[in-house]
């Protein structure tokens, strides 16, 4: 649910403005409108500070993943670098300090590390040689080219060469093949093939010093593993920053008046914290006067959820948060996401093991993956339950095996897939008209919901008469009065009742437009719940191929059959899950933003409630 706001308009005497500003970053509840915002030479350092500091936690976090999974192998002892859990500075500072000169050597020594190994990649060929020996020739009479080849081609014209140059071949790779022609200086071989540039080095040299600039790098890595204990610091910074420019974006916002003495501002707080927020209003002496929002006002937008629902409002921000005033659909369109994952993956197998992953990220995560855990859980377990319905586990069919004889009837088969599907959808669309219906009642009145309810009269009332006569229920079919008369009615509140207090005439000429859009319009919505059919089924039917193919490419060889067997399935399944996976997780999300909220009358807003406050309180 969206949480009820209350709007403060405020007058302060300019002295107390920073006091005042100060009190409310303390009390954390009062959302302040910034207007008239310009960025200064100060805030943008400000906003590269946070910035920097936010790149540092994420690095950091990083290479001590990197540290422990390295340790986890024993590829490193303990005594190698500092210990990640142990302070090698005397404060944060003087680590972030540490940290800034460690980066900006390690960017100088990638790059010097990269021109090295190319150099080394060009004078690996020519092998071991002293270079003054070829000035020494070059001042002899005797001038060197170097040439590389296609070594089919080299071989074709080495002959020829060979009996006119002085021609040395000095390496081969895979494809090239590398050689010298010494020709008195001066003169040019007529050689076709690539010309390169007389090295100047020995590779030997250049890789001497791409050793010591990769122990400098080994160096510089070290300072950085010693500044991981000083991570929490770091975010704790990047907060702090973050509240500093939020105050001063405040600051700036307030309009000014009576010459510069009095400055108003508006300001916005959680309807059941007004009594905390009056209180410090109070302490401060600021003139203020409450009321509720008004239909003009851009209100922020808080939301207020269950444990349930809350997890979804990961999802639901991935679009829009929904305007003040309109109704929340998290807790709606949250189980038809779960389904609609759970029908896409349809794979029991797929479904233990991403509720396996959201289990370990639960206990090992830590709070901030908390909400991402549980999510993952509830779609791995909803796609077990699919999985199980449909008889596939790692794409072995069910329906075949022993076991699950005396169930086969309880299984979905293809035609089933395809009219649940259907089904879902239909029943999602008519769900949220009556969301929409609800949500126009509360702000407008039950008049301007007739034209809506007669669209949903039809529907339903030509699903029944299609649908009744075929499970056995008679009376009510698309030949009965009964239907007629019904469908009657809600083409009448469609054609003449969309626009209440307007001409008849007017009202029937919008009324026909509005049909036409509404009928292509749910044809295309309906069908577009076709592609949880369609993604579950392929995927399925790719889990089915992948076994197929691991069991019958395996050679007959006891051990190597098996290992070749565990290769294909690991690496084939392991494409399945990543592909079908992402699949799930973003179509259902499609038909939630485009279908489902289109049905429900979806209004969205840029403005989520972000109140003056310490971060590092929350």
């Amino acid at each position: 649910m969206i949480t009820p706001m209350m709007k403060y308009s405020l007058i302060l005497y300019h002295n107390d403005y920073q006091d005042f500003l100060t009190r409310l970053q303390d009390l954390g509840l009062v959302d302040i409108t910034i207007t008239n915002w310009e960025t200064t030479d100060s805030q943008r350092a400000l906003l590269s500070r946070i910035e920097a500091y936010r790149q540092a936690v994420t690095r950091l976090g990083e290479l001590a993943k990197e540290e422990a999974q390295a340790s986890a192998k024993g590829a490193k002892e303990a005594s190698s670098a500092p210990a990640s859990g142990k302070n090698t500075y005397p404060d944060a500072t003087a680590a972030y300090e540490a940290y800034r000169q460690a980066v900006t050597q390690l960017e100088e020594l990638h790059g010097e590390q990269t021109r090295l190994t190319k150099e080394i990649e060009e004078l690996q060929p020519w092998g071991e040689f002293d270079a003054t020996q070829i000035d020494k020739l070059r001042q002899g009479g005797i001038e060197l080219h170097f040439y590389s080849l296609f070594t089919k081609e080299y071989e074709s014209n080495r002959e020829a060469w060979s009996q006119r140059y002085a021609l040395s071949e000095i390496s081969r790779d895979s494809l090239r093949t590398y050689f010298i022609v010494a020709v008195p200086a001066g003169e040019e071989p007529d050689i076709d093939a690539q010309p390169i540039k007389a090295p100047t080095a020995d590779y030997r040299g250049k890789q001497a010093e791409a050793d010591q600039v990769r122990k400098k790098i080994e160096e510089q890595r070290t300072i950085l593993i010693g500044c991981i204990p000083y991570r929490d610091a770091f975010e704790q910074e990047s907060l702090r920053l973050t509240d500093q420019l939020h105050l001063e974006k405040v600051s700036l916002s307030g309009q000014k008046e009576a010459d510069d003495t009095l400055i108003l501002l508006e300001g916005w707080a959680p309807a059941e914290k007004q009594a905390e927020v009056e209180a410090v209003l109070e302490q401060t002496g600021a003139f203020y006067l409450k009321e509720r929002p008004t239909p003009d006002d851009e209100v922020p937008v808080l939301l207020k959820n269950g444990k349930f629902a809350r997890l979804f409002e990961l999802i639901g921000n991935f679009y829009a948060l929904p305007k003040y005033g309109s109704m929340d659909l998290t807790r709606y369109f949250g189980p038809f996401y779960m389904i609609f994952f759970g029908f896409c993956l349809a794979d029991a197998g797929y479904g233990l093991l991403l509720t396996l992953g959201g289990l370990y990220m639960l206990l090992k995560g830590g709070p901030k993956l908390n909400s991402v855990a549980k999510l993952t859980m509830l779609c791995g377990g909803a796609t077990i339950v699919f999985g199980f319905l449909m008889g596939s586990f790692f794409g072995i069919d069910l329906k075949t095996l022993p076991i699950f004889e005396g169930m086969k009837d309880k299984f979905l088969y293809t035609d089933d897939l395809f009219t649940l599907a259907l089904g879902l959808g239909i029943f999602q669309l008519l769900f949220g008209m009556t969301l929409k219906v609800i949500t126009v009642t509360r702000q407008f009145g039950f008049k301007y919901t007739l034209s809506t309810l007669g669209w949903m009269i039809v529907i339903i009332s030509s699903l029944a008469a299609f649908l009744l006569p075929d499970m056995g229920v008679q009376g009510f079919s698309t030949q009965s009065p009964a239907y007629w008369v019904c469908a009657g009615i809600g083409l009448f509140m469609m054609l003449f009742l969309n626009s209440p207090g307007k001409n008849p005439l007017v009202n029937l000429g919008s009324g026909l437009w509005n049909t036409y859009n509404d009928v292509t319009g749910i044809l295309s919505d309906v069908l577009s719940y076709i592609r949880l059919f369609a993604i579950g089924l392929s995927g399925g039917i790719l889990a089915l191929v992948f076994n197929q193919l691991a069991f019958g490419l395996s050679p007959d060889i006891p051990v190597v059959g098996a290992i070749v067997t565990l290769i294909i399935l690991l690496i084939g399944h392991g494409i399945n899950l990543f592909m079908s996976t992402l699949s799930s997780f973003v179509h259902p999300m499609r038909l939630t933003f485009v279908e489902f909220y289109k049905s429900a009358g979806f209004e969205s807003t840029q403005r989520a409630f972000k109140p003056l406050k310490h971060s590092d309180k929350d």
